[in-house]
């Protein structure tokens, strides 16, 4: 990426109606939190820039879905995406037993080109309600399933208290950089290759063989 110049991240945030997933994106990209949200007609997206290096800026395109039932998002919707946040309720044994299901319809959907190295983050939010006394899905529990499914990061977050809200959503930014990085090199490395290839092979076309006497061959 050229100096100066930010580099644009689609990420998308999938999960069972209620989980919270839009309380989250408003916590971290306007800094509230509201009990009532208008229902989100299709779909929708917020960005917000940060600086995760020194010299390197990132815009955050955080496309929630707010979905009210497992119905089919357009294809298109998902095409680009550079991540996918998989959200639950840790007090809702459903919303986590979905997790599998999100995961699957992604990958169905936005087709990536490596399935096992897309980078998905797991947030289990709503820790806060009723002081932890009402979780159902224990942090263990969501650790286990996340490592069984490629070892996806994960973090437990409340979009109420605004606790790990910035912390997930700024690792969730270095994780799709580090593949965007990974990604450059291999592409630098394959075209200096192919660069490399075509000189030699020009070389030896463009070489005459010379006897030992000075002379061209005839």
């Amino acid at each position: 990426m050229a100096p100066g110049r930010s580099l644009l991240l689609k990420v998308i945030v999938l999960g069972d109606s209620g989980v919270g997933q839009t309380s989250l994106l408003d916590q971290y990209v306007c800094n509230r939190f509201s009990l009532q949200h208008e229902a989100t007609i299709g779909k929708d997206f917020l960005t917000k820039e940060i600086q995760i290096e020194d010299d390197e800026n990132v815009i955050l395109q955080l496309w929630d879905t707010a979905v009210q039932e497992r119905q089919s998002l357009d294809p298109y919707f998902f095409r680009g995406a550079d991540c996918c946040v998989l959200v639950f309720d840790v007090n809702v044994s459903k919303s986590f037993d979905s997790l599998q299901y999100w995961h699957q319809e992604f990958l169905k959907q936005a087709i990536p080109s490596d399935p096992k190295t897309f980078p998905f983050v797991v947030l289990g939010n709503k820790v806060d309600m009723d002081g932890g006394s009402s979780r159902v899905v224990s942090e263990k529990e969501a650790a286990e399933w996340c490592a069984s499914n490629g070892n996806i990061p994960y973090f437990e977050t409340s979009a109420k208290e605004d606790y790990n809200v910035d912390e997930a959503f700024f690792t969730i930014a270095k994780i799709v950089v580090a593949k965007e990085h990974e990604l450059d090199r291999i592409l630098s490395e394959e075209k200096e290759e192919e660069e490399s290839s075509t000189w030699s092979f020009e070389n030896c076309e463009e070489t005459e063989e010379v006897n030992v006497d000075g002379r061209l061959s005839p």
